[in-house]
């Protein structure tokens, strides 16, 4: 049976931790505008900086959706799934923000990730539902291992590369609204 919490306690938080990937789902306020779900994962990635405030470092992609609809109206949920183990499902709805290299809350918080290529922001979200719920509908899966692809694109590419990228590929979102 699904339950809300009042928080991330310390249980939750190593739970999270253990998880090999997460899924972010975004929308923006126009009723036509397409909703964004998008998985994550790579080690060390994220980070759960307090009950009710997580983070992550956002790599450079091939869309620029959750943070396009992030700086539009900030609503986001995270959602972790238990592929191994018991059954669960946890989901963070909240605010979210994005923090951009150089900006002091970006710098506060860069040291709580590794030294990725191709980073290109953080994000943070202010935790306002902590929910759980049974998971008996997600298959169990082993993990193989992680993609080493990103990390390797984005070093091919060098800081201007990335930079290039960000300008040509992630400045608008496939709705229209401001990305990168």
């Amino acid at each position: 049976m699904a339950k809300t919490f009042d928080g991330i306690d310390d249980g939750l938080s190593a739970w999270i931790a253990a998880q090999p990937m997460f899924f972010v789902a975004t929308a923006p306020l126009a009723a036509d505008g397409h909703v964004n779900l998008s998985p994550k994962g790579l080690a060390g990635t994220f980070a759960v900086l307090g009950p009710r405030s997580v983070a992550w470092l956002d790599l450079t992609g091939s869309g620029i959706e959750t943070v396009a609809h992030l700086r539009e109206n900030g609503r986001i949920v995270v959602m972790f799934c238990a592929f191994s183990g018991p059954p669960r499902i946890v989901r963070l709805h909240g605010q979210g923000s994005v923090l951009v290299p150089g900006d002091d809350a970006f710098e506060a918080l860069a040291d709580r990730f590794p030294p990725l290529p191709g980073v290109r922001s953080i994000i943070t979200v202010d935790v306002d539902r902590v929910s759980d719920s049974c998971g008996f509908g997600v298959p169990l899966m082993s993990l193989d291992g992680e993609r080493a692809d990103l990390p390797k694109w984005a070093q091919r590419k060098g800081p201007e590369g990335i930079a290039e990228y960000h300008r040509t590929r992630n400045g608008v979102s496939i709705d229209g609204l401001a990305g990168y």
